[in-house]
Parts: structure tokens; C-alpha cells; sequence
């Protein structure tokens, strides 16, 4: 964030984000106010939070986006006709998330991204299609290399239009996602958090290393024993099948990632796209080393790398789902003074949010993280080398050789 560059009015980025802060907590005082039945107090709140703080950035929001200063100064409007009115409390609570959406806008309209977000959120993007993406072309060359080496080759063409079929299949259901994520009728913060929750839960499942490889190992089992079957019994549709499946089970996994991501990354969707890019163009590059040139890539350093990455995603995603469920009402908010906010779009990237429970949730995440990567990098290879559970030679070399190839 520049924080001095002018905005227009006179007006700093610093001094706009300032009176932004403000005005979110006389929003906030509002509500608690209303529903504490002090409904002259609550409406003073809500005056004061437009009035003293929102109209001091309104002059330079105006002249960069006329429609957004419109629907802010509406939502303010509505706020305090329904304070004044005396309606339930979740009307106004409902209200008053409006006006907080409508301030985080502002803020990011009046702020320069920096170099950090722009960078997060292309490490982001990139994480998530080359880990998910590398799993699927490790797959598809894994079936490939077995139909050859059954001598089963002119099944190649039904794997891969299978393939092709998954991946048009991935793209139509992020298009049905997006659009339904944009026109469900539920709450939006809720939404989204709770879409940020899942994605939380599949990370955390995918993160782990040693979890990752047992699951990798019995996915290839199984997919083994369908190609198998399906070439017995010479059925291309079923050969098509495993190709289908083999990528729209890891499409569907980056669906849901990518739209934890976009609703954690507004504004800075440019730089998603470009990280988009260039994990196709990695992947493309790796798929060319495997099938073209037929070389073995080090497997066990990329998606160790990943795993480390998507770690750090998964804790930003769960601070991210906490503060939408405090946003939705659903959770408490504590906020702790001694600790910085950071500016938006890098609040945003992180889930850094200076209150009790946000932080909470991701220390306590970050601990199993760290509890978990000494279990598997510490302890477990410690009890490998024990004399008296020592593998035979021959096994050490065929594990490396799995771990470190394909």
C-alpha cells in the first residue's frame, strides 16, 4: 500500500484508509448499540460513521467510480432508515455487512496493491494448477506407460480423449460454481466462508507428505485395476473413463480451491490469471519432458515444494472462513488492539485479521502443521533407520526410485 500517495481531494491513501478503519468500528458500535435497544445512540453511530468519516473519501471515490460511491452512500442510507424504523436485528445486521462490503471496495479503489499481494496471489494461483495438475499428469503417464508395457497401445487414443473430456468437464464446473456462488440466495460472507472451510478440510488432507504418497499409491492401484479390466475386455468407453476420471477428480479439487482464492483476491484477479498461465505453461513443459522426451523428473522435490506451499494457503483460507463467519455474525470478534491491520489486499491473501478467533484458528492450524511435519520428517525416519526394522536393500532402492521418478 502507498501509504502517502495522494487520492485525490487532497486526501492521502494512509488518511482514506484511516477514516475507513473508523468508520467500519462506528458501524460495528452502531449494531451493537441496536441491539442493546439504544436505537437513538445506534443511529448516531450510524450518522456519524457516514457523516464524519465516510464523506471525508468520498470526494476522491466519486471521481474514480461514481456507481461504487452511489451504492455506499445507499447502504448508508438504508442503515439508518431501518435503525430509525425500529426493525428486527437481522435486517439491520444484514445492513450494516452491506455497508462493511461497501468500505472494503472503497478501500481497495483508493489502494495501491504493492508488490507483495500481486506476487501472493500468483504463487497462489501457480500452487494450486501445478500441484493439482502435476498429480494428474503423473496419472495419465502412469496408465500410458502401463498400456505400453501390456502391449496394449491402441487404447492410447480413448485415454486421452478421456483426458480432453476431463479437462472441458473442470472448466464447465468452475462456469456452473461461479455463476452459482454470484446468484445463490445466501448470504454472501457465509457463503464464501464456508466454501473457504471446505477447501480447508481438502487441503489439509492433501498437505501432508507421507498422506499424499499412501493415497497416491492406492489411487494408482485402483486406476491400474480398471485399465486392466477395460483393456481385457477391449472396452474403449471404460478405458475413456479412467482417462475422464483421472483428471476431473484432481479438476474438481482445483475448482474448489480457485474459488476460495477469486473470493479472497478481489482486485487482484489480473495476477491470478497470470499465475493461472503459468502453471499451464509448467505443466505443459512437464508433460512434454515425460511423454515427448520420455525423462524422469525429480517427482518427490516438486511436490514436496507444493505441499509446503499449499500449507501456507490453507492457513490463510482458514483465517479468511473465520472472518466470514464474523462477518455473517456467527462467530465473536475480539479485537486486539496491540496487533497492526494490514492493508486489505494483503489482509486478504493472508487472512491476517488482528481478533482473538481469526488468530487462534490459524496458530492452531499452523501447529498441527508443524507437529505433523516433524512426525513425518523427523520421527518416522528416525524409527526407519532402526536396525531392527531396517528394509532389505533392494526395497530401500525401489522406494527411492518411486519417491524421485515416474
Amino acid at each position: 500500500l502507498a501509504t502517502h500517495e495522494a487520492v485525490g481531494g487532497d486526501v492521502s491513501a494512509e488518511e482514506a484508509v484511516h477514516e475507513l478503519d473508523t468508520a467500519r468500528d462506528l458501524v460495528d458500535e452502531s449494531l451493537e448499540l441496536y441491539e442493546d435497544g439504544r436505537v437513538e445512540n445506534a443511529y448516531t453511530a450510524a450518522r456519524n460513521s457516514y457523516l464524519d468519516h465516510f464523506e471525508y473519501v468520498e470526494i476522491p471515490l466519486r471521481v474514480r467510480d461514481e456507481s461504487l460511491t452511489l451504492a455506499v452512500e445507499e447502504d448508508y442510507a438504508a442503515l439508518r432508515n431501518q435503525i430509525e424504523a425500529g426493525i428486527p436485528l437481522d435486517q439491520v445486521r444484514a445492513t450494516a455487512i452491506e455497508v462493511h462490503r461497501g468500505l472494503d471496495e472503497v478501500e481497495r479503489e483508493l489502494s495501491e496493491p504493492g508488490l507483495a499481494a500481486p506476487i501472493i496471489a500468483l504463487t497462489y494461483a501457480f500452487t494450486i494448477l501445478f500441484r493439482e495438475g502435476l498429480e494428474a499428469v503423473l496419472v495419465v503417464a502412469a496408465i500410458l506407460g502401463y498400456l505400453e508395457a501390456s502391449r496394449n497401445t491402441q487404447y492410447r487414443g480413448a485415454i486421452l480423449r478421456g483426458v480432453g473430456g476431463g479437462v472441458a468437464a473442470t472448466v464447465v464446473l468452475f462456469v456452473i460454481v461461479t455463476v452459482f456462488v454470484r446468484l445463490a440466495p445466501v448470504q454472501r460472507e457465509l457463503l464464501e466462508a464456508g466454501t473457504a472451510l471446505v477447501a480447508v478440510g481438502v487441503l489439509f488432507y492433501v498437505s501432508f507428505w507421507l498422506i499424499s504418497r499412501l493415497e497416491h499409491r492406492r489411487w494408482m492401484e485402483f486406476v491400474k485395476a480398471k485399465v486392466w479390466v477395460a483393456a481385457t475386455t477391449g472396452s474403449t468407453l471404460a478405458l475413456a473413463g479412467v482417462g475422464f476420471t483421472a483428471v476431473f477428480r484432481e479438476g474438481f479439487e482445483t475448482v474448489l480451491f480457485y474459488q476460495a482464492l477469486v473470493s479472497f483476491a478481489s482486485g487482484l484477479l489480473p495476477w491470478v490469471i497470470a499465475g493461472t498461465l503459468a502453471g499451464i505453461v509448467a505443466l505443459g513443459a512437464i508433460g512434454w519432458v515425460i511423454f515427448k522426451a520420455g525423462r524422469r523428473i525429480p517427482v518427490r522435490a516438486f511436490l514436496t515444494t507444493a505441499v509446503a506451499l499449499v500449507m501456507v494457503l490453507s492457513v490463510a483460507f482458514v483465517g479468511n472462513a473465520v472472518r466470514g463467519f464474523q462477518e455473517a455474525a456467527l462467530l465473536p470478534v475480539t479485537h486486539l488492539e496491540s496487533l497492526p491491520d494490514l492493508p486489505i489486499f494483503l489482509a486478504q491473501l493472508t487472512g491476517w485479521y488482528p481478533t482473538r478467533e481469526t488468530l487462534l484458528a490459524q496458530g492452531a492450524l499452523t501447529l498441527v502443521y508443524v507437529l505433523g511435519a516433524l512426525w513425518t520428517f523427523v520421527v518416522l525416519p528416525r524409527r526407519e533407520r532402526r536396525p531392527s526394522s531396517a528394509p532389505e536393500p533392494q526395497a530401500v532402492a525401489a522406494e527411492a526410485r518411486e519417491q524421485t521418478t515416474v
